[in-house]
């Protein structure tokens, strides 16, 4: 069984760190074993599982496991909106709302920000990227939208893989300011979105359950934006109102229990993304990064 480490560059502090992984050796079973890969194809990635998972992450027993959680992973308090006390269960901490003062969004009409709190990974052109989570492993945009004209719309474009992790906040926002249209769900399975499992087959991306909403009328042109299911994420519940227009960073929907991830993509020649994570990135090196923190500005 391999025991490379996940390290990402922390925007904050400057430096390299080794990411503490919750249930690490159950998904190094998973994914880096035979059995542990059978598992995966015949139960894991079903959503009866997943869904049996978040149930009982929804029954009251479940609220102990709020304050071990939080010690664990040494999280923050001061940010949430309400008391760790006042949890009824750990899905309602898991999808917890924050402070807004903890979470400022970077001010321009012409800057973007990150979608969620996580790990980055930048392309500035999909087409001539190496790899996303290994050099020479891919997926095509075809897959990903389920959908040849889209792709073709976005051929060239840029992306950005947030990946959130069980211990980050999980509630997603909107990038840039615009129109969203109502989102589309694209049916598929829920095998996890850790590196562990993506290094194996990044293409569990695109056949992952996901929904898509496209954005009109944004100083960046027509963007994209996926939320992607994963292993244990019993719901992608998307909260806005199709067609409104919304602010940059206004709430657009949260995931239950489990890590996730979200997908954003801007047309070809219409973003610059910040350098610090467009050079990690070309190292296959994700970027801590928080919602509303700057991820680039309109070209």
């Amino acid at each position: 069984m391999s025991a490379e480490p996940i390290r990402f560059y922390n925007r904050y502090t400057q430096q390299t760190e080794t990411e503490q992984v919750y249930g690490e050796k159950w998904l190094r079973w998973t994914y880096e074993t035979m059995p542990g890969r059978f598992s995966a194809e015949a139960l894991l990635k079903r959503a009866a599982f997943s869904h049996w998972y978040g149930w009982r992450m929804d029954r009251p027993i479940s609220a102990q496991r709020v304050l071990p959680f939080i010690a664990d992973y040494n999280l923050d308090v001061d940010e949430f909106a309400k008391s760790p006390l006042d949890y009824k269960t750990f899905n309602e901490f898991f999808y917890r709302a924050l402070k807004k003062e903890s979470r400022p969004i970077a001010a321009g009409e012409d800057v973007a920000v990150f979608a969620a709190d996580g790990r980055h990974l930048v392309f500035p052109d999909v087409e001539t990227s190496a790899g996303f989570y290994v050099k020479g492993t891919k997926f095509s945009l075809a897959d990903l939208f389920g959908d040849e004209a889209l792709a073709k719309e976005f051929a060239g474009g840029a992306m950005v893989i947030s990946r959130l992790c069980p211990v980050d906040y999980h509630r997603f926002h909107f990038p840039v300011a615009g129109v969203p249209s109502e989102p589309k769900v694209i049916n598929g399975y829920l095998y996890s979105v850790s590196p562990i499992a993506l290094r194996r087959n990044v293409g569990y991306l695109v056949q992952n359950k996901r929904a898509l909403t496209v954005m009109d009328g944004t100083r960046f042109g027509r963007v994209a934006v996926f939320e992607v299911g994963a292993t244990c994420v019993g719901t992608i519940r998307n909260v806005f109102v199709g067609g409104r227009a919304v602010a940059k960073g206004e709430e657009k929907g949260f995931f239950t229990f489990g890590g996730s991830c979200v997908i954003t993509l801007f047309k070809k020649g219409s973003i610059r993304f910040d350098d610090d994570v467009v050079a990690q990135s070309a190292r296959q090196v994700e970027t801590y990064a928080r919602m509303g923190d700057r991820l680039g500005v309109a070209v």
